[in-house]
């Protein structure tokens, strides 16, 4: 059992005593009036921290975050829409991904790694008959945050029909959902959410609620007039991550009983600067030039980054966040989210002048 590990990835991340203490428990029968309570206070509380319409729904999906940006995409676009797609990175690419899948008529806008959208470049298909845009408004694996207002101001001056995966910005940085216009935000279960892996959330404004009414995907399980049909009554269509979701209900309450969505953002925030303000000492480069409080970007400039993950993995019991394909060996990332403190932050720091000490780094 691990006990020492400290864990500085973006999912899954460390979770509260309380969380971890219901998620040893045995889980329960959950086709009960007391589950559908616990639904219900879930949207409460999810529409609340989004700063959502009233009228709007949440779908809570037993799946990961792709489970549903693949269920956005099937059900709230159609052959018959234009969508514009920003690809950041690697989950950027996925939505490009998802569209092709879907033959949804798209256009993508490719962004250099650690680049932020600039206006010249989303204005450039100003006027153009769009529909529809994707957006991963805090590209992961660059560690970029774009520019959601800019975004939301362009979608609601050409009418567009705008899906956010905020699926690792919620709970870090400021987001809402109503006065931006987003039609449909997605989050997941196992990032500042601080929950085990296995439920990702849809939040949809009435307009995207009409929108999946009115669709028809060729799926069965992600098709969420299912998931708005059972949540009527407090349920989901198919045996959910039950037990996740009682994490997730545990979660939201102590969030709210900490102060809400803003002393979260706050708490995250803190962190974040704490330890880029003790980062600048070492020899590393940060990438993104427009960053989320959840998670800081590291180029290092002698080494590769995965050794550095598997140095601090293996020799001090310290997870940070790798990265795959081409950015294998540029880029790592410290995430600062989930159960941590400034003092986990030191402890991290020590560990990398250690490295250097040893000419690691």
């Amino acid at each position: 059992m691990i006990t020492n590990k400290l864990n500085f990835t973006v999912g899954p991340v460390q979770s509260s005593d309380a969380v971890r203490e219901l998620g040893s428990e045995q889980v329960p029968y959950f086709r009960t009036p007391e589950f559908s309570e616990l639904m219900f206070e879930n949207e409460r509380l999810m529409k609340a921290f989004t700063k959502a319409d009233e009228n709007a729904r949440v779908c809570f999906m037993t799946g990961s975050g792709t489970a549903s940006m693949e269920a956005a995409v099937a059900n709230c676009f159609t052959q018959e829409d234009k969508v514009l797609v920003i690809n950041g990175g690697s989950f950027g690419h996925r939505f490009e991904e998802l569209v092709e899948i879907y033959d949804i008529p798209h256009t993508t806008i490719h962004l250099e790694m650690g680049k932020a959208l600039t206006r010249e470049q989303l204005y450039a298909y100003d006027g153009q008959g769009y529909t529809g845009l994707l957006v991963n408004v805090h590209e992961t694996s660059t560690g970029v945050h774009y520019d959601i207002e800019m975004i939301s101001d362009f979608c609601k001056k050409n009418g567009i029909f705008l899906i956010v995966d905020a699926i690792s910005s919620f709970l870090c940085d400021e987001f809402d959902m109503k006065a931006l216009g987003a039609s449909v935000m997605i989050t997941g279960s196992q990032k500042a959410l601080a929950c085990p892996p296995g439920i990702s959330i849809i939040v949809l404004a009435p307009n995207a609620v009409e929108r999946v009414y009115a669709n028809k995907p060729k799926c069965m399980y992600l098709d969420l007039k299912l998931a708005l049909k059972n949540g009527e009554r407090g349920q989901t269509p198919f045996t959910p991550a039950v037990a996740t979701l009682r994490q997730i209900n545990v979660r939201l309450k102590e969030i709210e009983a900490a102060g809400g969505v803003e002393a979260e953002i706050k708490r995250i925030a803190d962190l974040a600067e704490d330890f880029r303000k003790q980062i600048i000492e070492l020899p590393f480069e940060i990438i993104s030039d427009s960053m989320s409080n959840c998670v800081t970007p590291l180029h290092p400039k002698n080494v590769s980054a995965y050794d550095i993950f598997t140095i601090l993995k293996d020799e001090y019991d310290i997870w940070i966040c790798p990265n795959g394909g081409d950015m294998a060996d540029k880029v790592f990332r410290v995430g600062h989210i989930g159960y941590l403190t400034k003092e986990d932050n030191k402890r991290l720091i020590d560990a990398l002048k250690d490295m250097q000490r040893r000419n690691l780094l």
